[in-house]
């Protein structure tokens, strides 16, 4: 792809005519905003009014059509105080990643986008604090896992109601590529046609898949309530790949294909930023901001520089083996050790609390790259991890040294359940020995749902929000299963 070509995607100047295209229905897959800053916001929508169709071009024409965007500070848009246009084109399924500067930092705005006569719904989000203030609070959603045929999105739901919420993070497995068929459709109520039933490997596929996911009313609304920070794991290309190495025998070259067409797929239908625009199968969504001096987050990918399972216990504790690759493991470790915030925020696709030996896929399968990131984290400050992965809520401590439970704590683990992977769940399964065996492990639950987390500066509060089920609707009743406090200072869950 052509630099004119990525650029027209993320900007370009005022058509000369409107197009004839005018239809609410373009924007079927609603708005969405990301890739956060105190003084700019990246904002996204895809048109698409068959989100279905099986093409993967959402029903629109296979040419280029110029997009308006608006941004205000209030709903109604009488003070717009930004707009621009964007072109939407085939090349990247008629989505639009514009990138609005010079905005006022801590400010509520709201955006919209139109095409010719058709507008889009309406998104907010607020700016992050300006460089070195100290905000009172900053709140954050944390989710992952939504395999939409599993059952409803209804953690979306009463996430989207809570009071306070500035930022959701969604930490892996956004999509899942298996095929949808009669054993695997458990969304009650839900109907899919054949082209959804074998497994993802295709461009066209893959935008057909985040259509599908995309078009549930509760991840849109949201998308549409605050900014969006994104990683990956495996399910967005396929369950437990390593690199460019595919988990179930598939060629590297076939299957360095596969991931370039599912990372292009990822930039196509989430809110980020030019520079995580693939190039071919290698991309990049690390990425790390400042709320001002109270948090810094730092966005990892842990799935696609990580050296190969192990073979054997020997090459597992291996003192040279990496999950981030050199890298980024430095990269992390200066932000880190160099932070000038209260919390240090590290969001990541996979555990990083010790469990057992055997779940290679976590970073239990990577141990020494684990104590060198847990050193990094014991000459921070208040470091947090968030993960998903699992299916399950857990809370954990992280130990300076598992191997020496008394060597103390240098953060904590805050891992979240599914929204709908594994259907309804159940406050344990068969699984729970292997977590709860531990004194640093304080939360296990397998139930769907989210974590709010809230960050002062002077503590941490976590609530793990779960819902009795999702599989036969949307309407389960929100419930929380444990609320923690972390003290600034003090790296332990203390549950309240």
């Amino acid at each position: 792809m052509g630099a004119t070509v990525i650029a027209l995607g993320v900007s370009a100047p005022a058509p000369a005519t409107a197009d004839p295209i005018g239809r609410d229905e373009l924007f079927g897959l609603g708005v969405a905003s990301g890739a956060p800053r105190h003084d700019q916001m990246v904002l996204w929508t895809r048109l698409a009014p068959e989100p279905l169709a099986e093409d993967g071009h959402g029903g629109m024409p296979l040419r280029p059509v110029p997009v308006r965007w608006e941004v205000a500070t209030d709903r109604g848009f009488r003070d717009v105080v930004r707009r621009g246009h964007a072109l939407a084109q085939p090349e990247l399924a008629h989505s639009v990643h514009p990138r609005v500067e010079g905005l006022q930092p801590g400010t509520e705005y709201f955006y919209r986008f139109r095409v010719g006569r058709g507008t889009s719904p309406v998104g907010r989000f607020r700016t992050l604090p300006a460089p070195g203030e100290t905000p009172a609070s900053f709140a954050v959603g944390l989710v992952s896992c939504q395999a939409w045929y599993h059952g409803h999105f209804t953690a979306y739901r009463h996430l989207v109601a809570e009071d306070e919420l500035d930022l959701v993070v969604f930490a892996g497995d956004y999509v899942y590529e298996y095929g949808i068929t009669a054993a695997n459709l458990w969304r009650e109520g839900a109907e899919v046609g054949p082209a959804h039933a074998v497994e993802v490997e295709t461009l066209e596929q893959y935008r057909l898949r985040y259509g599908l996911f995309k078009s549930d009313p509760h991840l849109q609304a949201l998308h549409a309530r605050v900014p969006a920070v994104v990683t990956w794991d495996d399910h967005e290309v396929q369950n437990n790949y390593v690199g460019r190495s595919s988990a179930y025998g598939l060629g590297d070259d076939l299957f360095a294909h596969r991931v370039a067409v599912a990372y292009r797929a990822f930039y196509e239908n989430l809110p980020l930023d030019v520079d995580a625009l693939p190039e071919g199968p290698a991309g990049d969504v690390t990425t790390g901001f400042d709320v001002g001096r109270l948090a810094r987050f730092s966005v990892l990918d842990t799935r696609q520089f990580r050296d190969p399972v192990p073979a054997d216990r020997e090459e597992q504790h291996a003192p040279g083996r990496t999950m981030l690759g050199r890298e980024q493991e430095q990269w992390v470790t200066d932000r880190l050790v160099g932070s000038p915030a209260t919390w240090n925020v590290l969001a990541g696709g996979v555990v990083l609390t010790a469990v057992t030996e055997d779940r290679t896929d976590q970073w239990d399968g990577y141990p020494a790259a684990r104590q060198r990131l847990l050193d990094a984290m014991g000459r921070s400050r208040n470091a947090v991890m968030l993960t998903g992965d699992i299916h399950r809520h857990v809370a954990a401590e992280l130990r300076a040294d598992f191997t020496r439970p008394a060597a103390g704590n240098v953060g904590v683990e805050l891992i979240c359940t599914s929204v709908a992977s594994d259907g309804d769940g159940a406050p344990t399964d068969a699984y729970t020995p292997d977590w709860t065996q531990h004194e640093h492990v304080k939360l296990y639950d397998g139930r769907r749902g989210y974590v709010h987390v809230r960050f002062t500066p002077s503590e941490m509060r976590s609530t793990f929000v779960v819902v009795p089920w999702v599989r036969a609707d949307d309407t389960a009743p929100r419930q929380v299963a444990a609320r923690f406090v972390t003290p600034a200072g003090h790296p332990r869950l203390e549950r309240v």
